[in-house]
């Protein structure tokens, strides 16, 4: 990028970002950080029985209204063992069918459709052979392959990374606020590259085990960090020196650490089988950096595109977007401080 950023060029610029803001929230909810996958587990532990753990989100105490339903040829063994976990619902089942026949048989989540949520599958038969699939709203069955692809389960998990980013309105918020205040490509691509080394290292050891934060600061910080860059941007435009000016790489770097725990909660709660942990954590690792790479390309398109504009703006008009995204990163902060000090679930 080279000159001034786009909010000071010519034309309708302030709307256009504007605009793009809005695009960004219809991507997805402003608290898709904060909505944890689902999980089903079923692990033939001997021929023709099957041991099930459906972990679910839960929101406000209450768990959301989904389910898996089994095929008609399963038999139950015994009522369902339920218990409470923080932000989420663990059923425990199990149930017997003839041996194998799970294989060509379909799975369903019921109500996936009515919530924003995707539902980690993951099958294991007793001879050692592992399925893996994301479900989504908009794709809620599984049909059980006969011999499963070797990338099936990378794929799944590279998947989830892509949508997680491009529905985290957030952290896309975050940089295109980046993207208003660098200049210069080089400097771009070092701010950028810091964010990720960033959130790279904090979601590798929140994944791992070794950090653990409760999900609401850090998504308070995370949108504390959005509403930092909106100041910073005004306080860029009219003329005043600011450290994400001079040094954009270490904001970046610092706030990514955060925003690497908001990617955490992605995979920690939905409880990744811990032989799938490296797998998981690579996969879905390059899943965001496919989503956020795409984001940034788009992003800097639209803002090239724009600066092209020949149509004259109005005075002040470059406040728009700044004002725009500081607005919504000052609701997000005092809702998310809210919830960490009631403990009640978000929206």
């Amino acid at each position: 990028m080279r000159g001034s950023p786009v909010l000071l060029r010519p034309g309708t610029a302030g709307r256009a970002a504007l605009l793009l803001i809005l695009s960004c929230l219809a991507a997805g909810s402003a608290f898709s950080h904060e909505i944890r996958p689902a999980l089903l587990d079923i692990v033939e532990s001997e021929p023709g029985v099957y041991d099930v753990t459906w972990k679910v989100p839960a929101r406000g105490g209450a768990a959301l209204g989904v389910r898996p339903v089994f095929p008609a040829s399963w038999e139950s063994i015994g009522p369902a063992r339920e218990r409470r976990v923080p932000g989420a619902a663990i059923q425990r089942m199990l149930f017997r069918s003839a041996p194998g026949s799970l294989l060509g048989e379909t799975l369903v989540i019921e109500g996936l459709e009515g919530v924003r949520i995707d539902v980690l599958v993951r099958i294991e038969g007793a001879d050692g052979v592992a399925h893996s699939a994301i479900l989504r709203p908009e794709s809620p069955a599984f049909v059980v392959p006969e011999t499963p692809g070797g990338a099936e389960l990378a794929a799944a998990y590279w998947q989830m990374g892509v949508v997680h980013i491009l529905e985290g309105v957030d952290h896309l918020l975050f940089l295109l606020a980046l993207l208003l205040l660098v200049d210069g490509f080089r400097r771009l691509v070092a701010t950028v590259t810091a964010f990720t080394l960033a959130h790279s290292v904090t979601l590798g050891l929140a994944t791992l085990g070794f950090v653990n934060l409760p999900s609401a600061p850090t998504e308070a910080v995370i949108a504390l960090s959005i509403l930092f860059l909106a100041v910073e941007i005004v306080r860029k435009n009219e003329g005043k020196e600011v450290l994400t000016a001079r040094r954009p790489w270490l904001v970046a770097l610092a706030f990514g650490l955060f925003h690497g725990l908001g990617f955490a909660g992605a995979l920690s709660e939905v409880g990744v089988p811990a032989n799938d942990v490296p797998l998981a954590l690579l996969m879905f690792n390059l899943g965001v950096e496919t989503g956020q790479l795409a984001f940034v390309v788009v992003a800097l398109g639209a803002l090239s595109f724009l600066r092209r504009l020949p149509i004259p703006r109005p005075a002040g008009s470059w406040r728009l977007a700044p004002y725009t995204i500081g607005a919504l990163a000052a609701f997000w902060t005092i809702q998310r401080v809210t919830t960490s000090v009631t403990g009640t679930g978000g929206a």
